[in-house]
């Protein structure tokens, strides 16, 4: 079918959902007004991982002598060649990408894009006459930016969004972190590393304080962030900021989230800091695009696109996918990237659901936190009978021989049946262990059928069977 489709956005929904298209026989434009990618390859999840992997390289070199290495002279990192490690990658993946595209002939345009009437994208393009591009079918993927507080409003200097923070050429001696979400901690564990004194506000009442995330993790990670000399406060907002001798002054207030408050609670106080790192969400990139309403597309107050598991917006026609769909769905960028082929296939004629059930979360902390299904409290109010078991990585003879045994492995598992609904793991190279539970739940496997796959040894993923044995009590090693 000789379809054309158009697709804003080429982040990692929109290029995913191109290429799917155009292998189905779409003639297919993509626009983007940046560069491919979108959030994750460029302000995301590849920069900051890169930054990650220096920052454990040298959590590792200063433990050298505990591995019988012994270091002559000090070690620090260089950011301007971090910097530039950091681009070459980007740019080695963005070049992948629109090899990708050229490959299966997708047309990109790089230029921003608006609705112009039914069945036509318009595209400015900088140095250009204006692209008009016509469309039947068209999946919008234009993703998210960093939300700024009122309060604090991003300057890039001394106020830093996620986007800023990816950029320092200097690391600051003290950093104050607002939100102690996934994007916050990792941000306070790299910063750590990296030599800054780091203190995180969080409005609610512990780190990582999502629903998908097992509250034992979170205490978990609190006890290594303590370990690392992390500050972190919960329970309090950022009321207000001003500058003192050279610093940022910033008061602290009760969170309004606190239920309860006692009065030491409702209490104000100060923190110094150089600079601030605001890491409280994100907003969608839907503002700029006009004629929503005229076609039928249904946006919220925040600018959130609705769209239904086929990613279907209720305009004919047009579908939309990735982050811009907002909290309602999941916002990451495995999801997008789901998301995107269900969207193709349903737009070139199929009939293809988005399963949101068996989604992996992978939080780059120190030690990673990872987590696929229910957790207990969510099994519980499903009405499912469950129980708990954890083992800790320390019983893994792999965990200390790389030096690393902090965290454990935890399978909610429904009494009776055996049957896994949710696996959470903290510790070292969970966001790869989880890729085994998320394939246990989507396929419906029960706690003996995991504990009789053999696993090899010594490896971290020998803490799956470990777990699972303890679940049918008859634990060997946990």
């Amino acid at each position: 079918m000789n379809i054309k489709m158009v697709i804003l956005g080429a982040g990692p929904g929109g290029y995913v959902a191109a290429v799917r298209a155009a292998q189905l026989g779409a003639d297919v434009t993509l626009i983007e007004e940046d560069n491919v990618g979108g959030t994750c390859l460029n302000w995301g999840c590849i920069p900051s991982k890169i930054l990650i992997a220096a920052a454990e390289l040298l959590e590792k070199i200063r433990k050298a002598d505990t591995f019988g290495i012994t270091l002559e002279g000090g070690v620090r990192p260089n950011m301007p060649r971090l910097m530039e490690r950091k681009n070459r990658i980007v740019e080695t993946q963005r070049r992948g990408i629109l090899d990708l595209l050229q490959h299966h002939r997708v047309r990109y345009l790089k230029g921003t894009g608006y609705l112009k009437g039914r069945n036509a994208v318009a595209v400015r393009i900088p140095g250009e006459e204006e692209k008009e591009v016509p469309w039947e079918r068209l999946i919008l993927a234009t993703g998210t930016r960093p939300l700024e507080l009122p309060n604090l409003p991003f300057d890039g200097h001394r106020i830093l969004s996620s986007n800023h923070a990816l950029c320092l050429e200097k690391i600051p001696e003290t950093l104050l972190i607002v939100g102690g979400g996934v994007i916050g901690c990792e941000f306070a564990f790299l910063f750590s590393s990296l030599g800054s004194r780091v203190t995180v506000v969080e409005a609610l009442s512990r780190m990582l304080p999502l629903p998908s995330v097992d509250e034992d993790c979170s205490k978990v990670l609190e006890r290594e962030m303590k370990k690392r000399k992390i500050r972190f406060i919960i329970n309090r907002v950022i009321e207000g900021v001003d500058e003192a001798e050279g610093r940022l002054r910033l008061t602290l207030g009760p969170s309004p989230f606190l239920k309860n408050p006692e009065e030491k609670d409702k209490n104000h106080f100060f923190e110094n800091a150089d600079k601030v790192l605001v890491c409280v969400g994100r907003k969608p990139n839907t503002t700029p695009i006009d004629g929503f309403d005229t076609l039928g597309v249904k946006v919220d107050e925040k600018g959130w696109v609705a769209a239904n598991l086929r990613m279907e917006t209720g305009a004919d026609g047009i579908y939309a996918i990735g982050d811009i769909l907002g909290p309602s769905k999941i916002m990451l960028a495995h999801v997008a990237s789901a998301e995107g082929l269900v969207a193709a296939e349903n737009a070139m004629g199929g009939r293809r659901d988005m399963d949101y059930r068996t989604v992996p979360g992978a939080i780059f902390t120190s030690p990673e936190v990872a987590d696929v299904g229910l957790t207990e409290a969510q099994a519980k109010a499903q009405g499912f009978p469950v129980r708990s078991d954890s083992v800790l990585f320390r019983s893994l003879g792999k965990a200390h021989v790389i030096g690393d045994i902090a965290g454990q492995a935890k399978i909610i598992s429904e009494i009776g049946s055996g049957k896994i609904l949710g696996v959470h793991i903290i510790g070292p190279h969970a966001t790869d262990l989880i890729a085994e539970a998320t394939l246990a739940i989507r396929m419906g496997i029960t706690v003996q059928d995991l504990a009789r796959t053999i696993h090899a040894h010594p490896t971290l993923a020998e803490i799956m069977p470990e777990t699972a044995l303890k679940a049918m009590d008859q634990s060997i090693h946990g």
